[in-house]
């Protein structure tokens, strides 16, 4: 039987702008979100918020 936290897997996010000067890395549940994962963070390179998107 499969264990609940075997849904979760963690992920990298890069940033789209600049790809390389920023990464985040996060957890997501394969489940709810089975597409690639999407969010706006600071981009401390560029001194602003960017489209950071999920890497392979």
């Amino acid at each position: 039987m499969a264990k609940a936290k075997d849904v979760r897997h963690k992920v990298i996010l890069d940033c789209t702008e600049a790809p390389g000067s920023s990464r985040y890395s996060t957890m997501k549940n394969r489940r709810n979100t089975p597409g690639r994962l999407e969010l706006k963070k600071y981009n401390p390179v560029l001194r602003k918020y960017t489209l950071h998107r999920e890497t392979k």
